[in-house]
């Protein structure tokens, strides 16, 4: 069996943040999605659960991070193209989210972040095959 990666995530507002990355283009696997939890489709194998900020405490004795004022966790996927990079990006903003850094091209790799409603960081990036 193929390992799964799940990264959960607190959030606020789970209707709300179900509407940003619906937005965004992404899609729920609702055999795992309530009114605590959406489990948020990235790729094959690999999901974000998004759980609501009391639901998400029954896991951990630890204080939850204001994600808006520290940083607790960079989520990373990547795109086939720059131009994917940079619609991701302008769909984030359009559904509320915030870029607060511009886009970085190191020639072989161009990258580009988002700040969803709740402030976690999601790098978009996208990867020049070696030829």
């Amino acid at each position: 069996m193929a390992r799964q990666i799940y990264v959960n995530l607190p959030v606020k507002d789970l209707k709300k943040s179900m509407n940003f990355f619906s937005q965004l283009g992404f899609e729920f696997n609702m055999e795992f999605t309530n009114d605590q939890g959406a489990c948020l489709i990235i790729g094959e194998n690999i999901y974000a659960m998004l759980l609501a900020e009391d639901f998400f405490k029954t896991f951990t004795n630890k204080p939850l991070v204001d994600a808006k004022k520290s940083t607790e966790v960079l989520v990373c996927f990547s795109t086939d193209t720059r131009k994917q990079v940079d619609e991701f990006v302008a769909k984030a903003k359009q559904a509320g989210g915030t870029a607060p850094r511009a886009s970085q091209d190191h020639g072989f790799m161009y990258q580009h972040g988002f700040e969803d409603l709740d402030g976690h960081i999601w790098e978009v990036v996208s990867y020049e095959q070696a030829k």
